[in-house]
């Protein structure tokens, strides 16, 4: 509850690059986050995708279901966004219209949204402005963070193809072998076997596929 004594509508947005990773990761430091402010989480909104991408079917479905003043909630700028700039814009177009506001922990001007929200206009359209200013100097930053990451990739890979030394990504055989021996129980589910090993249901699929065609 804010100072005002006002509960507001919070729905978080927690997002990996890769099926990997885990995307679930944040869940409870921005529960901790929103308590600290006297407020609750409302839904959770958890994908796997790059956040190079406008076309991430939660996040979307996020700001569909939102409505004026409800709260995006982030762990940090980059995890809403890795795009450029036109594709940044044409995010931000959307949550502007749709009034919803926008609360990370890595933006300090943006944790005021709990404490001066809705009683004084003027100074909700101050913190509106300088909160979009940060916010599009963070997501520049973010992609430019990510554009710097894959170029030192590409020169990394470049460099041990000249050597020689490149075979691509590799799989991790201690987890594969982990998984084949969960799946030869024959009594485990998929879900099971995910929990267990923290892969995703996809990688286990694809090592089952695997091992059933080496038996064929």
């Amino acid at each position: 509850m804010t100072p005002n004594g006002l509960i507001m509508f919070i729905r978080a947005y927690l997002r990996a690059s890769t099926l990997e990773q885990d995307a679930l990761r944040a869940k409870d430091t921005l529960k901790e986050f929103a308590a600290k402010h006297g407020q609750r989480i409302a839904s959770y909104y958890i994908e796997n995708k790059s956040g190079n991408s406008l076309n991430r079917p939660e996040l979307n479905r996020l700001l569909d279901e939102s409505d004026k003043d409800d709260v995006l909630l982030v762990e940090s700028i980059d995890r809403l966004t890795r795009l450029n700039s036109k594709d940044w814009k044409t995010l931000v177009t959307t949550i502007n219209e749709k009034g919803v506001l926008i609360v990370s922990l890595d933006l300090p001007t943006s944790h005021l949204t709990f404490n001066t929200f809705p009683t004084d206009n003027f100074m909700n359209s101050i913190l509106n402005a300088i909160n979009n200013m940060l916010l599009d100097i963070l997501a520049a930053s973010a992609y430019k963070e990510l554009e710097e990451r894959e170029r030192k990739q590409k020169e990394g890979i470049k460099r041990a193809k000249i050597k020689g030394a490149y075979r691509g990504r590799q799989p991790d055989t201690k987890k594969h072998q982990q998984i084949e021996k969960l799946i030869s129980t024959n009594q485990l589910s998929l879900n099971e076997i995910a929990d267990i090993s923290g892969m995703s249901r996809r990688t286990i699929t694809r090592i089952k596929a695997k091992k059933k065609h080496q038996k064929l």
